[in-house]
């Protein structure tokens, strides 16, 4: 098998500008917003703006590159063979929790410990001490509980994710394996992967976008957004492996994944884009049957009312055609799923709908109506360190390990795979 692999120079130049373009971007932010400039009971729009900015970015890519670590840890709790001889690829990119950990964690720490309440209003003693609902909330909604259980889960997060992949770069050197030998292996592999599982659900699928996102509407709570944020980061994460698999195979790697793969990887993609749209829809109609104004306030400041459209207004819905209408449409057909162009154009298209998606989470209880196409701009201008970063990590993990896990028990069913 051809598994020693060597970045092309493209590579490295495009990473290393975009990680250039992402610092300038955040440098020049630095400058002209001021970022510490307090915003005491107002808002500061410019050191809002850049906050906001960095609070979106940091967020939505780490749990996109931690979806693929959950990728891999559900399809090992179900004895799913199918997908070892691509699974190099999503250990890679889960290789880069801990760095996009570090760089999320600095972010949040610089806005809770700065007293950033333009972000978090909760942070605000004495509106907490005045209001019935955050006062309620303030055992959950505190500096001490929000930076303990962030260190918590990122490093847990991180931690686990390198005892997997050790556990999956240990059969590259103690060589193959014997049934019994592979047994031991597939249950200590299988433990490891429910421990990493069932913290995902106690984080990512519970209390993380609770802190980290919904409490930037500190009055307002929903008990599907946390779903509703794994399923955006999860089906952005999936379209990511999708594209460096194809990346891979253009350059004669990874020779046993085959369109029967790409098939199943662009099930998840469309699986997951319906998903992601019953959890809106859901979310949404509940909330405008009810009618509640507690409630109807997240949408409110989104996309206004009856009489006057919000500014979020066609992002709102823009990112429903981008997110459900397109993958929807596209990928009906089983030959689409099938078609690395297609499924390239896609995955990039999905991706950047959930960031869209990410960015009206973020910007209409921070700036309000200040969000504008400057804001736009110097959100994708920081996006792309995080796009630069991943790319890094990655191309680094490549360079340093074999494509493919040559010794797993499961590796001929992944060969013969066929659906």
């Amino acid at each position: 098998m051809n598994n020693q692999f060597v970045l092309p120079g493209s590579y490295k130049k495009w990473t290393w500008i975009l990680i250039i373009v992402g610092l300038l971007t955040i440098i020049g932010g630095a400058i002209a917003y001021h970022p510490f400039e307090h915003a005491g009971h107002g808002v500061n729009t410019d050191a809002t703006r850049f906050w906001a900015v960095l609070l979106q970015n940091s967020v939505y890519w780490l749990l996109l590159v931690n979806a693929s670590m959950f990728f891999i840890c559900v399809t090992t709790m179900a004895m799913g063979g199918w997908q070892v001889a691509l699974r190099r690829v999503p250990e890679a990119i889960s290789s880069v929790v801990p760095i996009l950990g570090i760089i999320t964690l600095v972010i949040l720490l610089a806005i809770v410990l700065g007293h950033r309440t333009d972000i978090y209003h909760w942070l605000d003693a004495d509106a907490v001490a005045h209001d019935k609902v955050l006062k309620g909330k303030s055992a959950f909604l505190s500096p001490t509980f929000y930076i303990t259980w962030s260190v918590i889960s990122i490093g847990l997060w991180s931690l686990l994710g390198r005892k997997i992949r050790k556990l999956s770069l240990d059969t590259d050197k103690n060589g193959t394996m014997d049934y019994e030998a592979g047994k031991k292996w597939i249950w200590k592999n299988t433990v490891w992967c429910s421990l990493y599982t069932v913290f995902f659900g106690l984080t990512v699928a519970s209390t993380v976008p609770w802190l980290w996102l919904m409490s930037i509407d500190a009055h307002w709570y929903s008990t599907m957004y946390s779903w509703y944020t794994f399923a955006s980061t999860f089906v952005s994460g999936m379209s990511l492996v999708a594209i460096f698999i194809i990346w891979l195979r253009g350059r004669g790697q990874l020779e046993y994944v085959t369109d029967e793969h790409l098939h199943d990887i662009g099930k998840f993609m469309f699986a997951f884009s319906i998903f992601w749209t019953y959890l809106w829809f859901s979310q949404y109609m509940l909330i405008w049957y009810s009618n509640q104004p507690e409630e109807t306030r997240y949408f409110v400041d989104r996309i206004g009312t009856q009489t006057q459209s919000g500014p979020y207004h066609g992002i709102f819905f823009f990112n429903l055609v981008l997110n459900f209408l397109c993958p929807l449409l596209i990928f009906m057909k089983k030959s689409t799923k099938k078609n690395w162009t297609i499924v390239t154009l896609v995955g990039i298209m999905i991706i950047f709908g959930h960031w869209i998606d990410f960015f009206q989470m973020v910007m209409p209880g921070t700036l309000h109506e200040h969000a504008n196409v400057e804001t736009m701009f110097f959100g994708f201008g920081v996006a792309a360190l995080f796009i630069g970063v991943i790319m890094w990590g990655v191309g680094r993990y490549f360079s340093n390990h074999r494509l493919t896990q040559i010794n797993h028990p499961f590796l001929k069913e992944s060969m013969i795979h066929h659906t």
